[in-house]
């Protein structure tokens, strides 16, 4: 289980998390939904432990976070790609494989198996600079998934994939989750956020709303998530 406790974050003396509490449980998709600003990013570098929180305690497991005990079991794939565009796709896989300290006969099929679920194994040997956003945006993903993680964190993942593969993106996450992955996914886009498990609706630092994304789905005027933003003050537990 991943445990956010009263968690704030202050830069300078600009507030931009305000005492954020939810969980993730095993095996569950957990979006954060809100509009550019909001404090998802932030968010997920405290989670993963790339900032240190100012207030509050966050957990993964039975680790309080930061700590490189859980640097082998988190993936991230963060909202701008990371990516070395001078090397080919495959290649970019097999050194962040390396990195993380894979064996390499595992590490390429591995490789091959992954390339092959998010569509990309026919351009495996193509450099990345000719690659797509989208192409970029699931090779980062590729890289994300490849050392099988326990605890994903997805920054804006299908920005920029046309509808056809985005669905392709959530059949794995689902597949992730189905096997016990626990998965925290940010979006802007409330379309997006039907195919978690639960909702946690982030505006201005703040969290508004948190909960199982159907009694989300019942409360929101009209069946439109997004206007909870607006009536942030009837929390929902």
């Amino acid at each position: 289980m991943i445990t956010v406790h009263k968690v704030s974050k202050i830069f300078n003396t600009k507030t931009v998390l305000r005492n954020i509490s939810f969980h993730v449980c095993t095996g569950e998709i957990v979006c954060l939904l809100g509009p550019s600003g909001a404090g998802k990013t932030t968010l997920l570098r405290l989670i993963t432990g790339a900032l240190k929180a100012d207030t509050g305690e966050i957990t993964i497991g039975q680790t309080k976070v930061p700590s490189a005990k859980l640097h082998s079991q988190i993936g991230l794939m963060p909202q701008n790609h990371a990516l070395y565009t001078d090397l080919t796709g495959l290649e970019n896989l097999m050194f962040f494989g390396n990195l993380h300290g894979l064996e390499r006969t595992y590490l390429a099929q591995r490789a091959h198996d992954t390339l092959s679920k998010l569509g990309l194994l026919t351009d495996k040997d193509k450099l990345v600079q000719k690659y797509s956003g989208g192409m970029k945006k699931r090779l980062s993903l590729a890289i994300t998934l490849l050392h099988n993680p326990r605890y994903l964190f997805l920054d804006e993942p299908t920005v920029g994939i046309d509808p056809i593969l985005r669905q392709s993106v959530w059949y794995q996450l689902h597949r992730l989750r189905d096997s016990g992955v626990s998965l925290i996914v940010t979006t802007h886009v409330a379309d997006e956020a039907i195919n978690c498990d639960r909702i946690g609706l982030l505006n201005q630092g703040t969290m508004v709303v948190f909960d199982k994304t159907e009694n989300i789905m019942k409360r929101a005027p009209r069946g439109n998530i997004e206007d909870l933003f607006f009536t942030g003050s009837t929390r929902i537990q």
